[in-house]
């Protein structure tokens, strides 16, 4: 299972509703997929034949309205990782969908609790409160263990692994493209390949299927956001922002 390709989505949202299902504004919509287009995506990963393991981040009410039903309808389910400080919110998964997708055979996992901040940077007080409250919430809504979880926009580094383990996370997810996997702490940290609003169908089947230029795009874009991330530090965010919000201006 190492060598599985892993898919990191977000949200299934058409563009005139992108807000309605988890973080609002223009950097989260670029994540968002439109429910037609997700629909492309399954049935050409089902026409070829290529297994992969479909993640969704951000407890977005679209895992319960359109995420779920399309991959039933294709036999699959889903990893849906969940910040547990939003459960409930406007747009967010309740406590009762969230329990009935795991009823359903869906995988449920923590995205932290409060899905804010350079998780990277935190002390390790916080960094193990963050795993062990999230663990423990989602745990008591599902009535099972929850041994997997997801790195927050994608701010990793080995501490965050290690707390990750001790809150006893067994599987640890980043957005860094690759299959390639390490242990910190006796937990398992895999990579994801990212799929945005406007990832093709075609782009999806190369990425599984192993294209060099497909991953090669993904690894030299990860690689220079990561070093923006270095160098900006907390500005990067606010940078991340204010760069889409003005991008999303200027398609208007």
């Amino acid at each position: 299972m190492n060598r599985v390709v892993v898919l990191c989505y977000h949200d299934v949202a058409d563009g005139a509703s992108c807000d309605a299902s988890g973080f609002p504004g223009p950097a989260a919509a670029s994540y968002k997929v439109e429910p037609k287009i997700f629909r492309a995506h399954l049935e050409a990963l089902a026409a070829v034949r290529i297994g992969a393991l479909l993640t969704f981040d951000d407890g977005g009410l679209s895992a319960y309205t359109e995420v779920a039903p399309l991959l039933e309808e294709f036999g699959q389910r889903g990893w849906f990782f969940i910040p547990t400080s939003f459960i409930g919110a406007r747009g967010f998964l309740s406590k009762v969908q969230i329990r009935e997708l795991s009823e359903r055979g869906h995988t449920i996992g923590s995205h932290s609790r409060s899905h804010r901040g350079r998780m990277s940077a935190w002390p390790w007080e916080k960094l193990s409160a963050e795993w062990i409250d999230s663990v423990a919430t989602l745990a008591e809504i599902t009535g099972r263990p929850v041994i997997s979880a997801a790195v927050p926009s994608g701010f990793y580094a080995p501490p965050v692994a290690a707390a990750a383990a001790c809150a006893g996370i067994q599987e640890l997810f980043t957005l860094e493209p690759t299959l390639r996997t390490h242990r910190v702490a006796g937990c398992l940290v895999r990579g994801r390949y990212t799929i945005k609003r406007r990832t093709s169908a075609r782009a999806v089947v190369r990425l599984v299927a192993g294209s060099p230029l497909e991953r090669g795009r993904q690894f030299v874009f990860w690689n220079l956001k990561k070093a923006a991330k270095s160098a900006l530090g907390a500005w990067y965010p606010r940078l991340r922002e204010s760069y889409f919000a003005w991008h999303d201006g200027a398609r208007v």
